[in-house]
């Protein structure tokens, strides 16, 4: 028998996992990766997912589904959670991929590391079966760690697993799994319960931010959302500025044509990305930004290069470092 394994690489998914094995079954592990992952930062598979499937001796499918799941986050038909996480429609979109991989390969159902109760939004007993039924896979996704307290599924009832050998774990203690994983052999799990940037409240605030002001979400502009230091100016244009070196490159691998960039002329400081279109009294201000994250922020004055993106000096501005009262109202989903 044959089954397809969602894997994040958390404990709860090895976990599960490593039960099917246990009683024969031929599992593939399935991971989906989006621009959202705490751990994929270069949209690759997530390197816990690698960790679990070597030491479970599996092969691993990676799909990226930042596409697809590009327009679900900006309109979820079931709604965001506390964030902009819309956890039951990317469950419902990790599952329909899951089902096609299941086809693909031959397998005869998905197995999952859900626990229930364990998430407030996706792990409800009448979200499940939303996402099974929405999924096409319902009566066809076994989850190990709950299976006694939820429905007997296919599987089990055709005794292609022995429904026995399952647990029945409920809530969000992990006290359970970790003396299972003990006990299975089960050790390295560095992404105990995962990660998603949308849950996070800076992150889903700059979500929000570039909704209302472009109407709708690209790829680039994500990547941008996740570093540095974000602004809204008056005229509607954004500013990002770097917090340290990293930021700065992750800034400078995201210019486009008609951004502007800018610089402090004469000392360290941080990178900032300016796009849209901007008023004369927008771009100083920007500047005044830019040196007051720099060492010249104590400073009267300092000086602001402007570049074209493509490098040309186009000004230089002698501006008065900001100051925190004058960021009131323009920072985007920080306090600080």
């Amino acid at each position: 028998m044959k089954a397809v394994g969602l894997l994040s690489g958390g404990l709860d998914s090895t976990v599960a996992l490593k039960l099917m094995l246990e009683q024969g079954v031929e599992v593939a592990a399935f991971n989906m990766v989006t621009v959202f992952c705490c751990c994929t930062p270069k949209g690759a598979s997530c390197s816990a997912a690698r960790t679990a499937v070597r030491q479970l001796g599996i092969d691993l499918k990676v799909v990226n589904g930042t596409e697809e799941f590009l327009p679900i986050v900006a309109d979820p038909p079931h709604g965001h959670g506390s964030g902009m996480n819309p956890c039951i429609d990317c469950r419902i979109l990790m599952f329909r991929k899951a089902r096609e991989y299941m086809e693909e390969i031959g397998a005869s159902f998905v197995v999952t590391g859900e626990v229930l109760g364990q998430r407030p939004m996706s792990q409800r007993r009448d979200a499940m079966r939303v996402i099974d039924r929405e999924s096409d896979l319902a009566g066809y996704v076994v989850r190990p760690l709950s299976a006694g307290v939820l429905e007997p599924t296919v599987p089990e009832r055709e005794g292609w697993v022995d429904r026995d050998r399952f647990l029945s774990i409920t809530g969000r203690s992990r006290k359970e799994q970790i003396a299972l994983a003990d006990d299975l052999g089960v050790y390295d799990y560095p992404c105990p319960a995962g990660g998603c940037l949308l849950t996070d409240a800076i992150f889903a605030a700059r979500m929000r931010d570039l909704l209302e002001h472009e109407g709708e979400l690209t790829v680039p502009d994500v990547r941008l959302l996740r570093v540095g230091r974000h602004f809204r100016l008056r005229s509607g244009a954004k500013a990002v500025v770097g917090r340290d070196q990293a930021d700065n490159a992750g800034i400078e691998k995201e210019i486009r044509r008609g951004d502007t960039i800018l610089e402090l002329a004469d000392a360290a400081g941080p990178f900032t990305l300016v796009r849209g279109r901007t008023e004369s009294a927008d771009l100083t201000f920007a500047a005044a930004i830019t040196a007051r994250y720099s060492k010249v922020r104590g400073n009267p004055s300092a000086t602001v290069v402007c570049r074209a993106a493509g490098g040309a000096e186009v000004d230089r501005l002698e501006v008065t470092p900001a100051q925190d009262r004058d960021l009131v109202g323009a920072r985007v989903g920080e306090v600080a």
